[in-house]
């Protein structure tokens, strides 16, 4: 029973971390941008700030998960985010909410890469990706609560609605810190869970103690990685710049884009579930190489295709295959390292994840800004979809680590 309840609290955690603090920019985008009159290219750089703060503590808050264990990492991490997004609302130009979006990609770094990490001490090997793809659906509730949300609170507070928008992310995002101080402890052996072990804490382990090189120095584990950099790349100009395409080029009321958004979120709300499950029944590399082609084939709808029917035919198959890549990677680092490591190489890779997130806003706003509209934009992210495809297929099928002396 525990362990439901520590996923539970995981789940509320990724809905503060990353989908409050990250998707959330994105419906809040077009009012926030008419507030400080920003470009795109700016709009991006924004998005760049925030994902350069989340890879900067990412590989930090793994090692950190994997040496104290993650109770202490996802509730600090939660609360630098949610006051980074309380201080967001107060901007009054670039430069300020720049730093207080990357002081709020520091936390939901440390928050999010401890939270996926901690699955492979919690759950045996067969229940990681089912593990991994329930905590993900937490993204998904965040763009469900956020569509709707944010066009209502704009149309009650006007010009001061994406500041208000702001503070709400930020306080929920408080309250779940504490609560997952108060839920996540270190397991019982009674119920097959030692977190202690799992995560390196002081425990019967081996005498020389965690094994840090193990991580760096696989091939698997790197391999991973340049996939990771792919989707990091594509999928962050998808969700940065969606609502943004819909309203200024699509011809979407804010409302009608929230409500696309949000139907997006239904649609992915059992993505992770059913991609984790997927993944442990075909392998990591078949469910990659299949979500990367999904992806693939969305981003080219939204780029090509800009009807009603497009779009909605994009945010759909986007929505069914949005957070499964996660949820494998973190299942797959379990895998090929075992629980006590797998915080850290989840950490590792997502260093990888991080630098294709910090390119991808950047880049899409200086070429939107350049060739005077978003779809180049999206083409390119469709195409580097595909080269993660390509980089999944040749994954080899990693056996179930040796190293399993934690899992359940």
């Amino acid at each position: 029973m525990r362990r439901w309840l520590v996923l539970a609290a995981g789940t509320l955690a990724v809905f503060g971390a990353l989908g409050l603090a990250r998707f959330g920019y994105s419906v809040v985008l077009p009012a926030m941008q008419a507030g400080l009159s920003l470009d795109n290219t700016g709009a991006g750089m924004l998005a760049t700030a925030n994902l350069a703060g989340y890879l900067a503590l990412s590989a930090v808050g793994g090692a950190l998960a994997a040496r104290f264990g993650p109770r202490v990492v996802i509730a600090l991490g939660l609360a630098v985010a949610g006051g980074g997004m309380c201080l967001t609302g107060t901007a009054d130009g670039f430069a300020t909410a720049a730093l207080w979006r990357c002081l709020t990609g520091l936390g939901s770094g440390a928050a999010n890469v401890a939270v996926m990490g901690m699955w492979a001490g919690w759950f045996p090997p067969h229940r990681r990706g089912l593990a991994s793809g329930i905590a993900v659906t937490g993204s998904s509730l965040a763009l469900i609560t956020a569509g709707p949300l944010v066009p209502r609170i704009i149309a009650s507070f006007g010009a001061t609605g994406w500041r208000v928008s702001w503070y709400v992310f930020g306080a929920a995002t408080l309250v779940i810190a504490l609560l997952c101080l108060m839920v996540i402890r270190s397991g019982h052996p009674a119920e097959g869970v030692n977190l202690g072990t799992a995560y390196g804490a002081p425990s019967p382990a081996p005498a020389g103690g965690l094994r840090w090189g193990l991580v760096y120095r696989s091939g698997a584990v790197w391999h991973l990685g340049l996939v990771y950099i792919a989707f990091g790349f594509s999928y962050i100009i998808y969700m940065t710049f969606f609502v943004k395409r819909l309203v200024a080029e699509g011809g979407y009321s804010r409302e009608a884009a929230g409500s696309l958004f949000m139907a997006m979120g239904w649609a992915s709300l059992v993505c992770g579930l059913l991609w984790g499950a997927v993944s442990d029944r075909i392998g990591r590399r078949g469910a990659l190489v299949i979500v990367s082609l999904i992806h693939t084939v969305s981003f080219a709808l939204f780029a090509l295709l800009p009807t009603p029917a497009g779009f909605t035919a994009s945010a759909i198959l986007f929505g069914i295959s949005a957070w499964s890549i996660p949820a494998i990677m973190a299942a797959a680092c379990g895998d090929i390292l075992g629980p006590r490591l797998a915080p850290a190489a989840l950490g590792f890779i997502t260093l990888f994840l991080g630098v294709g997130q910090v390119l991808g806003p950047a880049v899409a706003g200086a070429m939107a800004d350049g060739a005077g509209s978003f779809a180049p934009a999206f083409l390119l992210a469709a195409a580097v979809a595909f080269l993660g495809a390509l980089g999944a297929a040749t994954l080899r099928p990693a056996p179930l680590s040796p190293r399993e002396e934690g899992a359940p």
